[in-house]
């Protein structure tokens, strides 16, 4: 399974409404999971960004378009990074000549 780093921001319309952002976290949580994806953690996170998620899916195109829709919301925006694991670091770096 592709494993990803997501960085959000609340915008403006989110910070307004942080109240309801654990509610939100929630809901999304579960539709990450209808969608097919694992979430292995979420940090709220003091400095730039203001939330942290690690999560995983089997479907790339599946992910991209969960992110995409929880961005279109409007509540945050997102930075996502593919992350690797040691062993799947280990390998790419074997595949070098």
């Amino acid at each position: 399974m592709a494993k990803y780093v997501t960085l959000y921001k609340f915008t403006e319309q989110g910070i307004q409404a942080v109240k309801e952002s654990p509610a939100r976290l929630r809901a999304a949580i579960e539709a990450s999971e209808a969608a097919g994806m694992k979430i292995h953690s979420v940090l709220y996170t003091q400095g730039p960004y203001d939330l942290v998620v690690v999560s995983e899916a089997d479907n790339e195109k599946a992910a991209t378009a969960f992110m995409l829709t929880t961005v279109a919301q409007g509540n945050v925006t997102s930075t996502t990074m593919r992350g690797f694991d040691p062993e799947e670091f280990a390998e790419i770096v074997g595949m070098m000549p």
